[in-house]
Formats: structure tokens, sequence, C-alpha cells
């Protein structure tokens, strides 16, 4: 068998790309293997630029990240702002019995 070190999946507002390239970087320092958001929709790119071709992309995207979810031993939240869809993925994750941190507690534990 296998013997990994823990995995982190980053959650959060694509606003926060920058933060969360941050939180991996001292994730993966502290010797974890990080998963997070591969597509930040909220900025232009040709791949998502046909407004059909995005909305299906996010449901797969979203698809994608829940499975992010499953595969991780916790969850980071990075930024001080919790929208729907970050509420969503803490609710699933707390749902698997995953922990649950935030990069600012102030907006956490009854996310």
């Amino acid at each position: 068998m296998l013997s990994l070190p823990r995995i982190v999946v980053i959650c959060g507002s694509t606003r926060f790309m920058t933060e969360m390239n941050e939180a991996d970087l001292r994730e993966t320092k502290a010797g974890k293997i990080v998963v997070k958001p591969g597509c930040d929709m909220k900025s232009p790119h040709e791949l998502w630029s046909d407004p059909v071709e995005a909305a299906a992309l996010k449901v797969r995207l979203d698809d994608l990240h829940r499975a992010k979810i499953r595969l991780a031993d916790e969850v980071l939240v990075v930024g001080d702002y919790i929208g729907d869809s970050t509420r969503a993925e803490i609710a699933y994750a707390r749902s698997l019995g995953k922990p649950v941190r935030f990069t600012h507690p102030e907006v956490g534990p009854d996310a």
C-alpha cells in the first residue's frame, strides 16, 4: 500500500487565485499534496469565450472540484469572502467528514 502525504484541496472564490497560489506554496512546503481550481473563468480566455460552452464548462469544473474534495484529506478555504459556490463546497466537504480550515477564520466555522 502506498504511503502518501496528506492531500489538501484549496477552495474559495477564484477572485483569490493569487492567494490560492500562495497557499499552494505554503502547503507544499509543509509536505502536503495540493489540489486547487485549475481554471479562473473570471479571467478572459478562449476556452470559455463562448457563453454556451462556458456554462457547460462551469458545470464540469464544479463536478471536478467536488471530486478533488472527495480525494482530499482536508480542505483549506482561502480568502475573506465566502460566496454560494464556496459555501456549497464547505457543506459538501463537511458532509464527507473532511476537516475544513480557513485562511481567514473570521469568515469560517459556520460558513
